[in-house]
């Protein structure tokens, strides 16, 4: 569950202790993200394994983890679980810490304490920043959505693959590889 703080400046957020717990800034103020969970974590790593492999393998770019921020371009700073970003689009913003772009794709993974009206909050958020596709994997209920736009959305069960579709061509892993 999420808990709002006080506004708080780039070098305030660089500055936060390492408490294990994950932070976003929106709307101008600092939220606590509790941790997730092993579960949670598992997903994550097995994610960034698989997609890190591929992209690395044929230069695509890079994949990262949520302890990197993206400055959206309304102003909030969003941790996507997992991130990818296509070669050459960080260049100029390698210096900075956060970069001012949206990735192309960005992936939640739903923990037991999130909402899901916040979930879809930054679902829209990824997409109107510009975000190609966006994965939402929900372990609960073994299932995963992929989003390209607000009303072109699939839903993909335990059985179904994650697809890369235009944005990481040729990238496909079953879902449930993710999972277990």
């Amino acid at each position: 569950m999420a808990t709002t703080q006080h506004a708080i400046t780039d070098e305030q957020l660089l500055r936060l202790p390492d408490d294990g717990c994950k932070y976003e800034v929106v709307d101008g103020e600092l939220v606590r993200i509790s941790p997730a969970g092993w579960l949670h974590d598992a997903i994550v790593a097995r994610l960034i394994v698989a997609l890190g492999s591929d992209v690395q393998a044929r230069r695509l770019g890079t994949v990262i983890g949520s302890n990197a921020m993206f400055v959206l371009p309304g102003g909030n700073k969003r941790s996507p679980d997992v991130s990818f970003v296509a070669a050459g689009r960080l260049d100029s913003e390698t210096n900075r810490p956060f970069p001012e772009l949206a990735p192309d794709l960005a992936v939640e993974v739903v923990s037991p304490s999130d909402r899901q009206r916040q979930i879809l909050d930054k679902v829209g958020e990824y997409l109107q920043a510009g975000v190609r596709l966006v994965w939402v994997i929900e372990p609960e209920k073994r299932q995963a959505t992929a989003y390209r736009g607000l009303t072109d959305v699939r839903l993909i069960s335990e059985n179904g693959s994650l697809d890369g579709e235009d944005v990481l061509p040729g990238f496909s892993c079953r879902l449930r590889d993710i999972l277990d």
